[in-house]
């Protein structure tokens, strides 16, 4: 890729911070990176090991953020650690088999598909304070949630912060900052995997994934704790937006 211009980077730099913000309230902060990453031209695998850098960023900062705030509580989610771990390193292997032609065509498609899940998703109405009780029945669905989302996440990424957060609600009862707090512990967790895998791949523009992991970090911050202060709720019309435009733009240079 041919170096960018000031103006871009001020661009890109704007774009990473409001997805920072995003995604430490909302989760989904990778369907305005991705879009904006593929946008300049990069190869879908690179843009995808790009990203994985610069969320690397916003993630360790948002999880930090919520266990400081003692929203997430690690010990209780350790099998949810190993769980996504595996299926973050097998969804990064096989996303690099995948052929680039066909990438082009179906990211946008998906990216897409999750901004209208994250339309119509609505949290359970009897969420609690507090963690679920710790049994069987609770450990499968602690396994079975981290191998998905963490295979979907070293694969594709976009959304899987707002998957985690709604699925944390559904399956636990617990309340959107509590899932929240899961959400982004677990999200830093895949990142970071497929990160390491990416790399060995050589899949990272490193000195733009860098770029925008500073402006995401920033953003990361100011949307955790506007999140712990103020709920999700508020941000939610202007993502699903954003996301839809931008990903409608791309699936029809991909198409037409």
């Amino acid at each position: 890729m041919e170096m960018l211009d000031p103006t871009m980077l001020l661009i890109l730099g704007i774009v990473a911070f409001a997805a920072g913000f995003i995604d430490a309230v909302a989760g989904g902060g990778g369907m305005l990176t991705v879009p904006a990453l593929l946008s300049l031209g990069l190869p879908p695998h690179l843009a995808l090991g790009t990203n994985k850098l610069s969320a690397t960023f916003a993630s360790s900062t948002a999880a930090f953020t919520y266990y400081q705030k003692r929203l997430f509580t690690p010990n209780f989610w350790y099998r949810s650690f190993v769980a996504t771990l595996i299926g973050a390193i097998s969804g990064t292997l096989v996303i690099n088999v995948i052929s680039t032609a066909w990438l082009e065509k179906i990211l946008p498609l998906i990216i897409l598909a999750t901004a209208i899940y994250t339309i119509f998703s609505k949290a359970p109405k009897d969420s609690h304070n507090a963690l679920p009780p710790a049994n069987k029945k609770v450990h499968k669905k602690q396994i079975l949630q981290g191998l998905s989302l963490g295979f979907y996440d070293g694969a594709i990424g976009p959304g899987t912060g707002a998957f985690w957060t709604v699925s944390n609600m559904a399956l636990y009862r617990m309340n959107i900052l509590l899932a929240s707090g899961v959400s982004k512990a677990m999200n830093f967790t895949s990142n970071f995997t497929s990160l390491v895998t990416f790399a060995i791949l050589g899949h990272i523009n490193w000195t733009l994934g860098l770029t925008m992991g500073l402006c995401l970090m920033a953003g990361a911050y100011v949307g955790a704790h506007s999140a712990i202060r103020f709920g999700a709720a508020f941000i939610r019309p202007v993502f699903v937006i954003v996301v839809s435009v931008l990903a409608i733009k791309l699936a029809y240079q991909a198409w037409f």
